[in-house]
């Protein structure tokens, strides 16, 4: 779902979810509840020496009202992802069965988007907004809520003075590499704004239960915003993962970068992001292929982009329901591919997975096969047996091929409409390239 909530706007609305957890962390430190300027410079100083770099400019600080704050963040959201985008990735996730067909998501994206403001670091106007304003009385917004919001969104602001946060999530068509940039982002946020705050990196050794407790109080505080706790699996997992898995990413990163910023470069997929040590192996960083699909015969290209090694851990988890198996159905995740294609019978979705061996490949075709069985309705062993299994359901079609691509194993999946043909492209025209 990461494309969907690769933009600032939706992590901005998120951002609260992280103050019941900090406040909660740091009850028995004073804050204080001077004007934005002194907040200001309270915090910056702990975050300069944290991240390890100074700010050229101490961004500006506004108090908005919530109505103003979420006019902001609809008008940004509405930018950002324009209706065509967002209305073809909402049909590739119901047609892969992560969303309800009957999901309007815009409207629950916006729902969600609005639920509880805290604040906002615009890259735009450098500015900072507060919803609210420090004292008392209808509207005000409570000292810890001023000073783990201005933290939180000043990490946002060094970052963007050394590496314009606008510029590195101007991706479009590749979800995976939008969703590891927004990871490191949030990520960051959240382990240097809890590093600022409760003493030093090693902030989450003082804690009882040590950082898989930090996780979660966060993924707790998430299941009090009432629309998030009614959000399908996979958008609750998609919100949740820039700030768990980013913040656990940056940690990493830390122990063995130290004074370093991890966007020169950043991450390329989310596979970095969940195995950190890929991405900080300095003699050879084994970047994931970007897989290129050609022209589909007898249809047109309605939507196309990528899931990437989370969302396809996602998608497993979603129809098998083991956490585990999930995990270990993806972690071999080279490259993937989907298109969503409008045929004379009707929308299909062809996604192409490339894998690190061919073990993997196979593991990754046993457990679809489940996943089809499960979703489609169909007798277990009903797609018969050998390189190419068919499957009939629900008006569908459904092909599970273990193919070749480039030398690499590959598995391709088709699911069309009942009649349509299941083989939409050449698989001699698909290309791998590394970034």
């Amino acid at each position: 779902m990461n494309s969907l909530v690769s933009s600032r706007t939706i992590a901005a609305s998120l951002a609260l979810a992280l103050l019941p957890v900090l406040a909660a962390c740091q009850s028995d430190r004073p804050v204080g509840t001077g004007p934005y300027a002194k907040e200001v410079a309270a915090a910056i100083p702990a975050i300069e020496k944290s991240v390890g770099l100074k700010f050229k400019t101490p961004p500006k600080v506004e108090s908005r009202s919530k109505d103003e704050v979420r006019s902001f963040l609809e008008k940004k959201f509405n930018e950002d992802l324009p209706a065509l985008e967002l209305a073809g990735a909402e049909r590739s996730y119901k047609l892969l069965g992560l969303i309800p067909d009957t999901l309007d998501l815009r409207k629950f994206m916006l729902g969600l988007l609005t639920e509880q403001v805290a604040g906002y670091y615009d890259p735009a106007t450098k500015v900072l907004y507060v919803v609210g304003s420090p004292g008392t009385g209808p509207g005000a917004a409570t000292p810890e809520m001023i000073s783990i919001t201005i933290t939180h969104e000043l990490v946002h602001a060094l970052q963007d003075q050394y590496f314009p946060l606008d510029s590195l999530e101007k991706e479009h068509g590749d979800n995976d590499r939008t969703s590891a940039v927004q990871a490191v982002i949030e990520g960051e946020a959240v382990f240097e704004q809890m590093s600022a705050m409760l003493g030093g990196n090693n902030f989450a050794v003082a804690l009882p239960g040590g950082w898989e407790r930090v996780r979660q109080m966060i993924r707790d505080a998430q299941g009090t915003m009432p629309v998030f706790a009614t959000a399908p699996m996979f958008i609750q997992e998609s919100l949740l993962f820039p700030y768990l898995s980013g913040a656990e990413f940056v940690r990493h990163f830390k122990e063995k970068r130290p004074n370093q910023m991890p966007f020169r470069p950043p991450p390329t997929s989310t596979r970095e992001v969940l195995h950190p040590e890929i991405f900080l192996d300095s003699v050879k960083r084994d970047m994931a292929s970007r897989v290129v699909l050609p022209k589909p015969d007898g249809g047109s290209v309605v939507y196309e982009n990528n899931l990437g090694e989370f969302e396809t851990r996602l998608y497993l988890f979603q129809h098998i329901g083991d956490a585990g198996i999930a995990a270990r159905g993806a972690a071999g995740w080279e490259g993937d591919r989907y298109l969503v294609v409008k045929t004379a019978a009707g929308t299909g979705l062809t996604w192409l997975t490339v894998w690190d061996s061919a073990v993997d490949a196979a593991q990754f075709r046993d457990l679809m096969e489940q996943t089809i069985e499960t979703r489609f309705k169909t007798a277990h062993g009903s797609g018969g047996s050998g390189t190419t299994r068919k499957f009939a359901g629900k008006g569908r079609s459904v092909e599970l091929s273990a193919v070749t691509v480039q030398g690499k194993p590959a598995v391709l999946f088709s699911d069309v409409p009942a009649g349509a043909p299941t083989r939409l492209f050449d698989l001699t025209k698909v290309k791998l390239v590394k970034p």
